[in-house]
C-alpha cells in the first residue's frame, strides 16, 4: 500500500490551500486507473481545494473552480477528471439523468463532492 493512502486512512490535517492541494496532488500520483472518490465535509472544508490538487496531479492545466450550478465539469490530463457536485441534487434519480458514465472516458477519476446526497 502507498504511504499516502496510509497517511489519509489515519487522517491528516491540513492547515492551508496549499498544503491540501500538495496532498491532493501526491494522492492523484497512487490513485489507480478508474477511481471514484466521495469528498465529504461541511461547506467551505476544502473539497473543490482537494480536487484543484488532483487536477495538478494529473496534468490539468486548466481552472478547477466548484461546479454547483453546472452539477459536472470534465477536464482531461493524463487522466479523464470529472468533478460531481452533488450539492444541489436529492436523490441518486437525478444523478442517473446526467448520464455521467458517457464521460468516464478511462483512465478517469470522478470525484464526488456532497456523496450523501445521491446515496
Amino acid at each position: 500500500m502507498s504511504l499516502i493512502f496510509a497517511q489519509l486512512r489515519a487522517g491528516v490535517t491540513t492547515s492551508s490551500a496549499d498544503e491540501t492541494q500538495a496532498l491532493a496532488t501526491e494522492f492523484a500520483a497512487a490513485l489507480p486507473p478508474d477511481a471514484t472518490l466521495a469528498l465529504h465535509g461541511d461547506l467551505g472544508v476544502g473539497k473543490t481545494t482537494f480536487v484543484q490538487g488532483l487536477a495538478r496531479g494529473f496534468g490539468i492545466l486548466e481552472q478547477v473552480t466548484s461546479p454547483t450550478f453546472t452539477i459536472f465539469t470534465l477536464h482531461r490530463g493524463t487522466r479523464t477528471l470529472v468533478h460531481l457536485d452533488a450539492y444541489r441534487l436529492d436523490r441518486a434519480a437525478q444523478l442517473d439523468s446526467l448520464m455521467l458514465e458517457d464521460f468516464l472516458t478511462p483512465p478517469y477519476c470522478l470525484a464526488v463532492e456532497w456523496p450523501e446526497n445521491i446515496a
